[in-house]
C-alpha cells in the first residue's frame, strides 16, 4: 500500500466520522427528522464539495474536514441545509424561468429556517449579514418558502451581481444536478462527473466510482410522504418547539398542501340544464345521411336543437372587505373568477349570481343576470367596508333570498377570505366553500360542514 492510498483512506475515514458525527447531533437536536435523516445516503466524492440528489447526501471528504477544521459545528448546519432541500421537494422542480434564481430562493428558504430553529451557528457575522437580507425580503413575501421568494425575484428584477453576492452569503450546497444531467462541482467550481476517477471511490464507495443517478418514479412522492410525517410530529409530538418551528411548519405546509385547480373546483357549481346547440352525442348522422340520399334532401331525422350541458346558473360569491382583507386580492379574485366563467362558457344566457360585500355587517349586494351586467360591475367595482370579520351576515341574507324564492337551484356560496371571522353555527342547505390566500392563510378552524381551499397568489 502507497503512502498516498493510505493517507486517501485515512481522510475518507475521518470525513466519515465527521458526517457520522454531523447526522447524530441533528438527531439529538432534531428527533421530528430522524425519519428524513434515515432516507438520506452519505456517499464520499474526490474532489466535491457538499450535494444531494434526494436520494444521496454526496461530499467531498478534504471539504468535509477543512469545514470541520473551521468550525466543529458547521457539517451539521450543512447537513440539515441539504436535508431540508430534500424535505422542501426542492430540487424536483420542472421547468424553471431562472433555474440561478430558484437555486438562490431555495437557499434563502432554508437558511431563514435554520435561523429560526437556532441551529449550531458559531458564525455569528454570517447570520448578522443574512438577518437583514430575509426581513427586507420577508417584507414583501411574508412566508419565506422558496416559491414566496423565487417568484418575488421574477416579479422585481434582481440585478446579477445582486444575485451573487446573495448566493454567496446563503449558499452551502451545489445545486448543479437538479437541473440537468446528474453532475456535481469540485472544489474550484468546476462540473465533475459523478462517475468519478478510479481514486475516487472511498471505502464505502462502489469499486468503479459513483453510477449516474437515475431517480426512482415516485421520489417527489417519497418525500413528500416525509414532510407530512414531519409536519404531523410537530404539530403534535414536538410541540414544545414552538415559536422557533413556525418557518419550518411554513415550508412544510406549502409543500404537502393539496393543489387545486380553481377551474375545476368552479365547475362543481355546475348546473345541468339546455343550452341551443347540436347534441352530437345523441344525433345519428346515419339515419340523417341515409334520407338526403334516399329522397335527396330530405333527411329522415333532424338533429336536435338543444343540448344538456353543465353550466354555471345560480350561485354566490361573498367577499370578505374587513381590513385584514387586500382590496386588490379582492379584485383580482373576482376577476379570476369571472375569466373562469368566461372562458369555460360556464354562463347561461341569463344567470342568478349574487356578489356580496361584507365585513362585521352587508356592505353591498349586487345581482348579476347576464354577461353584460358582469361586465359593467367589474369594470366599475369598489370595495366597501373594511371593518371587523363576522361570516353570519352574508348566510341570513343568502337564506332570506332563498326562503323568498330568489334561488331554484343554488348550487353552492363561495366566500374569498382571510379566515378570521364568526362562522355560523350551523350547516346551510347549500354548499359553501371557504378560499384562503396561501399568504394570508394561517389554518383557521373551518367548520365541518365547509369546503376549505387554499389557493397560492399566482393562482388568483
Amino acid at each position: 500500500m502507497t503512502d498516498g492510498t493510505e493517507n486517501n483512506n485515512l481522510i475518507n475515514k475521518a470525513a466519515k466520522d465527521v458526517m457520522t458525527l454531523a447526522r447524530s447531533m441533528l438527531i439529538i437536536r432534531f428527533r421530528f427528522l430522524d425519519i428524513a435523516l434515515s432516507r438520506l445516503e452519505p456517499i464520499p466524492l474526490d474532489g466535491a464539495t457538499l450535494a444531494t440528489d434526494g436520494l444521496r447526501l454526496i461530499y467531498g471528504p478534504k471539504h468535509v474536514l477543512r469545514s470541520f477544521r473551521s468550525d466543529h459545528e458547521k457539517p451539521a448546519r450543512d447537513y440539515l441545509h441539504m436535508l431540508l432541500h430534500c424535505i422542501f421537494s426542492h430540487m424536483f422542480t420542472g421547468t424553471l424561468q431562472d433555474p440561478d434564481l430558484w437555486d438562490l430562493a431555495c437557499d434563502m428558504a432554508v437558511e431563514s429556517t435554520m435561523n429560526d430553529l437556532g441551529v449550531y451557528v458559531t458564525d455569528d457575522s454570517k447570520k448578522a449579514a443574512q438577518r437583514p437580507e430575509l426581513e427586507r425580503i420577508r417584507a414583501d413575501v411574508k412566508m419565506l418558502t422558496a416559491e414566496k421568494i423565487y417568484h418575488h425575484f421574477l416579479e422585481t428584477g434582481i440585478p446579477d451581481e445582486e444575485a451573487e453576492r446573495l448566493g454567496e452569503l446563503f449558499r452551502s450546497d451545489d445545486h448543479s444536478g437538479w437541473h440537468g444531467p446528474r453532475s456535481v462541482k469540485n472544489e474550484s467550481g468546476e462540473e465533475k462527473d459523478e462517475q468519478g476517477s478510479d481514486d475516487a471511490a472511498g471505502p464505502d464507495s462502489p469499486e468503479d466510482g459513483l453510477s449516474p443517478l437515475i431517480p426512482p418514479v415516485d421520489l417527489e412522492a417519497e418525500w413528500k410522504d416525509i414532510a407530512e410525517k414531519v409536519q404531523d410530529a410537530l404539530e403534535t409530538i414536538f410541540k414544545e418547539q414552538g415559536d422557533t418551528a413556525d418557518g419550518l411548519i411554513q415550508n412544510l405546509k406549502a409543500v404537502t398542501r393539496e393543489k387545486y385547480d380553481y377551474t375545476t373546483f368552479l365547475k362543481k357549481f355546475s348546473v345541468l340544464g339546455e343550452t341551443l346547440g347540436v347534441n352530437d352525442e345523441e344525433f345519428d348522422y346515419v339515419f340523417y345521411t341515409y334520407g338526403l340520399r334516399l329522397y335527396e334532401n330530405m333527411p329522415l331525422v333532424e338533429p336536435l336543437e338543444y343540448r344538456e350541458t353543465r353550466r354555471i346558473r345560480e350561485f354566490v360569491v361573498a367577499i370578505d372587505t374587513s381590513a385584514s382583507t387586500s382590496g386588490e386580492l379582492v379584485q383580482k379574485f373576482l376577476q379570476k373568477t369571472y375569466n373562469i366563467l368566461k372562458s369555460t362558457e360556464s354562463f347561461f344566457t341569463r344567470v342568478n349570481i349574487h356578489i356580496i360585500q361584507c365585513d362585521a355587517d352587508i356592505q353591498e349586494h349586487v345581482k348579476i343576470t347576464s354577461e353584460e351586467e358582469f361586465d359593467r360591475y367589474i369594470s366599475s367595482m369598489e370595495i366597501h367596508g373594511l371593518g371587523g370579520t363576522d361570516f353570519r351576515p352574508v348566510f341570513d341574507l343568502v337564506d332570506g333570498l332563498a326562503d323568498a324564492g330568489e334561488f331554484s337551484d343554488l348550487r353552492g356560496l363561495i366566500y374569498f377570505t382571510d379566515g378570521y371571522g364568526t362562522f355560523p353555527a350551523h350547516k346551510p342547505g347549500y354548499e359553501t366553500a371557504f378560499v384562503f390566500l396561501e399568504d394570508e392563510y394561517k389554518d383557521p378552524d373551518v367548520p365541518p360542514w365547509a369546503i376549505k381551499l387554499v389557493l397560492q397568489d399566482d393562482e388568483i
